[in-house]
């Protein structure tokens, strides 16, 4: 009986003891949407998470078109060539520039850039370039950078669709030296489908940008193909072709295309 009693104290006097044990449970930490700051007061824009394993290229275009689209829309340069001079200039992110100094575009300093700076070579040793505080304020310096200069004013007639323009004509108004920087550019906007960014930020469909971004002429009683052609500098054949043309008939009030997207 003695030791029944016993046993059975011991039984309480450990149930006690474990209900003042606090029982911890470890929450995982709720997954946060990551957003960037915009260098003005507007709402910030959200970076895209890349998923998988992917190409540099590819996971820098997936982190950056929201933020290029934003630009198109705000200062009216193709989405595309943002991305592409992105991709060129950073080395798809990994220069040294762009990782240390988050400077995607390699702008140099220049008379009166009061931000960051940092020294590297390029066309001469020891150039100075500026440094942002993430890639957002670069990418919207590069906006500036291009809108606010009167020699890429050009830039800003041409169509918002025309890419091909674009790129000749950064080279031309001395964005880069290098004489191949047009078909650099184009390669990489027409290998990764770059120009559905435009149209994405247009709210059109790549065909609908396609037609939009053809100059055209409107038949007139007189005119012929050969007249035509010939007004535009376009040869019959080439005519026929971008307009799917198989004979020579024209009727009066119909547009013909003169510049194809390709």
């Amino acid at each position: 009986m003695k030791k029944i009693s016993i046993l059975l104290i011991a039984s309480l006097f450990l149930a006690s003891c474990g209900s003042k044990r606090k029982t911890t449970t470890t929450k995982k930490p709720a997954k946060k949407e990551v957003i960037i700051d915009k260098p003005t007061n507007e709402t910030p824009i959200k970076i895209t998470p890349t998923i998988g394993i992917v190409s540099a290229k590819q996971k820098y275009i997936n982190t950056y078109s929201n933020l290029a689209m934003e630009e198109m829309k705000l200062y009216k340069i193709p989405a595309s060539i943002k991305l592409a001079q992105g991709i060129l200039e950073s080395s798809s992110g990994k220069s040294q520039l762009s990782a240390r100094s988050n400077n995607h575009f390699g702008i140099k300093c220049h008379k009166g850039w009061k931000g960051g700076k940092t020294y590297h070579d390029d066309d001469e040793k020891g150039e100075c370039f500026r440094v942002y505080k993430h890639p957002s304020y670069s990418f919207r310096d590069h906006s500036l950078f291009l809108y606010g200069r009167k020699r890429y004013m050009n830039l800003f007639r041409l169509k918002i669709t025309d890419y091909k323009g674009w790129a000749k004509g950064l080279q031309k108004a001395g964005y880069a030296t290098d004489k191949k920087y047009p078909k650099k550019l184009i390669k990489i906007i027409e290998e990764n489908r770059l120009y559905e960014y435009d149209a994405l930020a247009l709210g059109k469909t790549v065909d609908e940008i396609k037609v939009k971004s053809k100059d055209s002429h409107i038949v007139k009683k007189g005119d012929t193909l050969y007249s035509i052609s010939r007004k535009y500098k376009l040869s019959v054949a080439k005519l026929k072709e971008i307009n799917g043309i198989d004979n020579n008939d024209i009727s009066i009030g119909q547009k013909l295309y003169l510049t194809s997207l390709e």
